[in-house]
C-alpha cells in the first residue's frame, strides 16, 4: 500500500489514452493513505499504470463484496484485510467456510502470483498478519466467544428462536419481568427457568401481574427455548462475557489485529451464527463513541455468507440491522457484506453501502439471469456493458465503484485485483491450535464461569419448599450448603418446581426494593438499548 501515490502528471510517459478510461483512472487517484485493489481493465487489456485505489478515510462508508462461488470473493476479502492490517486498522472476519485462516501465514508465491503481480504493477512479497481465532462458546478451535442472555437481548434472541412478532413482544415482557425481579439471565437455562415459573400453577399470579403476556404464548416461548437448547445453543450463552473492545487491538508492531471467527456450529445453525454476529455489531454501537469523519476506520467488519442473515428476517429485525449499520458509520466502524449478489442484501441496507466490489456472476438459469439484471441496475451509469462484463470476468477480476475522497461515487471500473501476500487457503490444524493457545485472550476467556443467577435462585425457592425447616437449618450451617457448590450443580439434573406468591422475598430476603432503586437507571438504559438495537449492556466498564 502506497501512502502517497503519484499524480497523473508525475507518472511515467505513456501513450495517449482514450478519454473514458483516462477519466476512470483519474477518479481513483488518492492524495492520502489508500488500499490498492489492482489495475484498470479496459478493452481487453490490463493497465498497470492505472491503479484502482480506495481511500482509507471512506472505508467506514460500508460496502459489499459479491460474486459467484469461485470468482475470487474470498481472495478479495483477504487482500483488503491484509492492507487494512498494515495500515493499523483492526479487522473482524466471519469465516464460514474456513478459507481465510491462511491470513496468519506467509503466502507461497509461484509463477501465477508473479504473473499477476507483473500485470497489475505489484511488488509482491510473502507475509503473514497478526490474527486471533475465535469460536462461539468454545466449540471448535478458538478463543471462546460468549454473551449472556441479558446482553444478547430479546430482539436478537427472538430472531435466533424464529419467533413471530407476538412471541417476540412476549419475550420482551419476560426480560422486563426478570429485570424487575432481580433474576439475572446469564445462560439459556436461566431464561427457561423464569418462563417455566411463569407458566406454572404457582406462577400464574406473577404472570397476570406482568400484563400483556398470555400463558399460551409464554408456553410457546418455553417450548422453543427448550428445543433451541437441545440443539446445543446453550454453549454460546454464559460467562466470561466477551468484551468487544478486544476486537479493536493492534499488534506491538502497529499492525491491526485480524480477528477470525469460524465455529463449526455456524454451518449447522446459520441463523444463530448470523444473529450472534449482529449482537457483536450492536454491542460495538453501544460501546464506541461518535467520532464523525476519520482518516481511517477504527474497525472493519466483514460478514461472510451474508444471505442467511436476511433470509426470512422480520420487519423489526431488518429495521434493527438498518439502524445499526447506519449509526455505526459515525462510530468509525465499516461493515462489509460478502455474498453472491446485491439482491441478497435488503434494499434498505444496500442503499447504505458506498463501496462495491462485484465479481463474476453466471446467468445459466432464469433466476440467475434475473439476479444479473438486478445487480446491473444497482450500479451507476457506465460506459461498460455490465451484463456482458459480469458474465465474462475471470477469477480475481471484479467491477468496482467506491466513495472518493471528496465523498462522491467513483465511475464504475473493471479491475484485475492484486494477489494477497498471505497464504490463500486454510492453515494446518496444528498451526491453528498453536495460534489459539498462544493468544493472550485464551487464558482470559477459555474457562467458563459458573455463578448463581435466575436458575439457581428459583431452584433455591424449590429447595426451600421441599426441605422446609431442614433446608433452613442447612442454609445457616455455613459455606458448602444452600445454593452454591456441589448441591447447586446436582440440582441442575432436575427441573425446578417453583414457590408461589412471594417469590422475590424468598429469593432475596425482602431486599428487592433496595435492589430496584439501586438498579433502576441501569434497567432503563438497558430497555432503551434493546429498543434501539435489540441488545443491552449488563456489565459496566
Amino acid at each position: 500500500m502506497n501512502e502517497s501515490p503519484p499524480s497523473a502528471t508525475e507518472r511515467s510517459p505513456r501513450a495517449p489514452w482514450e478519454d473514458v478510461p483516462r477519466r476512470i483512472a483519474e477518479a481513483y487517484l488518492c492524495s492520502g493513505p489508500a488500499l490498492d485493489l489492482g489495475a484498470l481493465l479496459w478493452d481487453g487489456g490490463c493497465r498497470a499504470d492505472a491503479p484502482i485505489r480506495v481511500p482509507l478515510s471512506v472505508l467506514n462508508r460500508h460496502g459489499l463484496v459479491a460474486g459467484a462461488p469461485g470468482s475470487g470473493r474470498t481472495t478479495t476479502l483477504q487482500l483488503i484485510a491484509e492492507q487494512l492490517s498494515e495500515a493499523g486498522v483492526p479487522v473482524f472476519l466471519s469465516d464460514v467456510e474456513g478459507d481465510v485462516s491462511g491470513i496468519a501465514a506467509p503466502g507461497a508465491g509461484g509463477e501465477r502470483v508473479a504473473r499477476r503481480a507483473a500485470e497489475v504493477g505489484q511488488e509482491w512479497s510473502p507475509g503473514g498478519f497478526p490474527a486471533v481465532f475465535y469460536a462461539l462458546g468454545g466449540i471448535g478451535p478458538g478463543v471462546p466467544l460468549r454473551a449472556t442472555v441479558t446482553d444478547f437481548g430479546p430482539l436478537l434472541l427472538a430472531r435466533a428462536l424464529g419467533l413471530d412478532r407476538t412471541e417476540e413482544r412476549s419475550l420482551e415482557l419476560i426480560f422486563h419481568y426478570a429485570d424487575a425481579e432481580g433474576l439475572e439471565l446469564i445462560e439459556l437455562r436461566d431464561l427457561r427457568a423464569v418462563v417455566a415459573f411463569l407458566v406454572s400453577d404457582e406462577g400464574k399470579t406473577e404472570l397476570k401481574a406482568v400484563g400483556g403476556l398470555s400463558a399460551a404464548t409464554a408456553g410457546v416461548v418455553l417450548r422453543t427455548l427448550t428445543a433451541f437448547e437441545r440443539e446445543g445453543a446453550g454453549a454460546f450463552f454464559g460467562e466470561p462475557e466477551f468484551d468487544t473492545a478486544e476486537l479493536l487491538c493492534t499488534a506491538p508492531d502497529g499492525r491491526g489485529v485480524v480477528s477470525v471467527l469460524r465455529p463449526p456450529a455456524g454451518q449447522d445453525r446459520p441463523r444463530l451464527f448470523s444473529t450472534f454476529l449482529m449482537w457483536l455489531l450492536a454491542d460495538l454501537f453501544h460501546e464506541l463513541p461518535e467520532v464523525g469523519d476519520v482518516d481511517r476506520p477504527k474497525l472493519v467488519f466483514f460478514f461472510a455468507a451474508a444471505r442467511p442473515l436476511f433470509d426470512d428476517a422480520s420487519a423489526g429485525f431488518l429495521e434493527s440491522i438498518t439502524r445499526t449499520v447506519r449509526l455505526l458509520r459515525s462510530r468509525g466502524v465499516g461493515i462489509y457484506f460478502v455474498t453472491r449478489a446485491a439482491g441478497d442484501v435488503p434494499a434498505e441496507v444496500l442503499g447504505q453501502l458506498g463501496n462495491r466490489v462485484q465479481h463474476a456472476l453466471s446467468a445459466l438459469t432464469p433466476d440467475e439471469a434475473t439476479a444479473l439484471k438486478a445487480t446491473v441496475r444497482t450500479f451507476p451509469e457506465t460506459a461498460y456493458d455490465l451484463e456482458g462484463l459480469l458474465t465474462g470476468l475471470g477469477t480475481g477480476e471484479a467491477v468496482v465503484t467506491v466513495v472518493s475522497e471528496r465523498g462522491a461515487p467513483t465511475p464504475v471500473a473493471a479491475v484485475r485485483l492484486r494477489a494477497p501476500r498471505s497464504r490463500m487457503g486454510p492453515i494446518e490444524p496444528a498451526e491453528l491450535e498453536r495460534a489459539v493457545t498462544g493468544s493472550v485472550l485464551f487464558e482470559r476467556y477459555a474457562q467458563a464461569v459458573d455463578r448463581d443467577a435466575a436458575y439457581e435462585k428459583l431452584a433455591a425457592v424449590e429447595a426451600a419448599k421441599e426441605t422446609g425447616a431442614a433446608g433452613a437449618a442447612a442454609a445457616s450451617a455455613g459455606p458448602g450448603t444452600g445454593a452454591g457448590g456441589g448441591e447447586r450443580r446436582a440440582r441442575r439434573d432436575r427441573e425446578p418446581r417453583f414457590e408461589p406468591e412471594t417469590l422475590v422475598d424468598q429469593v432475596v430476603g425482602g431486599g428487592i426494593r433496595t435492589t430496584l432503586a439501586r438498579s433502576v437507571a441501569t434497567r432503563r438504559g438497558g430497555e432503551i438499548s434493546r429498543s434501539l438495537c435489540g441488545t443491552a449492556r449488563r456489565r459496566g466498564r
